[in-house]
């Protein structure tokens, strides 16, 4: 009789290893629901999960900027359920803008309204975290990019120029992340929904550098400074923020490093193959938080970004 009590022994001790091993894939595979396309329930892994919550955080600036600028209000004007209760931004205002370029600004808007639905539908999410957009915040931006002090102040809401020229700074760093998130993602669902925020964040930032590509020699306000210049200087700002060499070109580059290097223009930056540049999440908030440390708040999150990934930096 010891021979059936010993194999009973081993089933149950085997049943039980499954079941921990079973245990271990539900709680990295299960921990949220998330629902995509027509609505049928889809697991996403946890890892997914946090590579989607991730660029929340982008989306939000995105989205208040150019609601605020455009009409005048953000989100808690447009659907106030899309904060998550978060608090309302610092120093968003009604940009001054010609009726061409605050079209552009109000589909940019809504875009990013439709985004923010996009991902939210995917996985659980975060409420907005304090975001500042104010003319100051900016000011800062633009004045550490040219590592000089300007009188008057830069204000991104003053004219449409100056618009385009705040607008270049967000949409292009949310763009490389998910040109970096794409080959971490394990399921089909994710890498579809990046893939589709990424066509429309690739749009975005070429319709913005092309407005500006046409004014390249156009002078800034009263800083001495060109419009492809200023590019310049923002994309070698955000490379040192990045601390992971060159993600970032201007409107105009060196001779040879154009695309295959016969052009000095470069309307759209791209690496030596003409593909885009990617960034992982520790450079886009060194990049966003102005410090270049994934640890130090400020910038455009003066209280950090949310979700878990941007969380483990500061914890």
């Amino acid at each position: 009789m010891v021979a059936p009590v010993t194999f009973t022994f081993a089933v149950v001790a085997a049943v039980a290893l499954c079941g921990a091993r079973a245990q271990d894939m539900d709680n990295e595979w299960a921990r949220y629901r998330g629902f995509y396309g027509g609505g049928g329930g889809v697991l996403l892994p946890q890892s997914d999960v946090d590579l989607l919550e991730f660029p929340l955080n982008l989306e939000y600036l995105e989205a208040e900027f150019f609601c605020w600028s455009a009409l005048g209000y953000g989100l808690d004007g447009i659907d106030v359920n899309l904060t998550g209760g978060g608090p309302p931004p610092v120093g968003g205002q009604t940009a001054a803008l010609t009726p061409f370029v605050r079209d552009i600004a109000t589909q940019f808007c809504y875009q990013e309204v439709g985004h923010l639905r996009a991902i939210k539908q995917n996985v659980r999410g975060f409420p907005r975290p304090l975001l500042d957009i104010s003319a100051a915040n900016f000011g800062k931006i633009v004045e550490q990019a040219m590592n000089t002090t300007l009188d008057p102040p830069f204000n991104p809401y003053e004219n449409s120029l100056n618009f385009l020229l705040a607008s270049y700074i967000i949409p292009y760093v949310g763009l490389t992340g998910y040109v970096g998130a794409n080959p971490k993602l394990l399921t089909p669902q994710a890498r579809k929904l990046v893939a589709g925020l990424l066509g429309v964040e690739s749009a975005q930032d070429a319709v913005i550098r092309a407005l500006l590509y046409e004014h390249g020699l156009s002078r800034v306000a009263s800083y001495g400074v060109g419009v492809a210049e200023l590019t310049a200087h923002i994309s070698e700002l955000r490379n040192a923020l990045g601390r992971k060499g060159v993600k970032d070109e201007g409107l105009v580059v060196a001779p040879g490093q154009g695309p295959e290097g016969q052009t000095v223009g470069n309307i759209i930056a791209g690496d030596r193959f003409s593909l885009a540049y990617d960034r992982t999440p520790e450079e886009i908030l060194g990049v966003v938080y102005g410090s270049g440390d994934p640890a130090k708040a400020g910038g455009f999150f003066p209280q950090g970004a949310d979700g878990r990934i941007a969380r483990a930096f500061i914890a």
